[in-house]
């Protein structure tokens, strides 16, 4: 397995970490969920004791979409809740598709790749998950492909 390097700082807090990808996701997983707890400025100066150092390693660098950091699948799809509905899992995939890749239009293919690439399990029936969120107004089909509508990104925020 290929090693990964990661190097990223929030505030007053840095984290730098080596190892496999897989590993470093898990990592970066878990400095992520802490990100809210730690204030964001510091009185004195960078290096100084109150900064805080996590000798720990992650994966790919999150991306910024409109103010709102967004980290890997893993974590979206833990945010979103979507870990134990397929359908709901179907959709946060797509959503994170289309946030983090630029994808206005995604196709089933593309959601069960995602979550394969990313080690978040397999879904017992895509075409299936498609069409439940089609039905609920969460996605439109516009012919083999499909876009994630507000409705759909609202029944996420629940």
């Amino acid at each position: 397995m290929s090693e990964a390097k990661i190097e990223i700082k929030v505030g007053p807090v840095s984290f730098n970490a080596e190892g496999t990808q897989v590993w470093l996701a898990q990592q970066l997983d878990k400095v992520l969920a802490k990100i809210p707890e730690i204030p964001l400025t510091t009185e004195g100066s960078a290096g100084d004791a109150s900064d805080k150092t996590f000798a720990t390693p992650t994966s790919a660098a999150p991306q910024k979409q409109t103010g709102k950091v967004i980290a890997t699948l893993a974590a979206f799809i833990k945010e979103k809740k979507a870990t134990g509905n397929q359908a709901r899992k179907f959709l946060a995939t797509a959503t994170w598709l289309h946030d983090t890749k630029g994808m206005n239009r995604v196709a089933t293919a593309d959601v069960t790749k995602a979550l394969s690439e990313h080690n978040q399990g397999k879904l017992t029936n895509a075409a299936q998950c498609l069409i439940n969120n089609a039905k609920s107004g969460g996605v439109v089909r516009e012919g083999k492909q499909f876009y994630v509508t507000d409705e759909g990104r609202a029944e996420l925020d629940k």
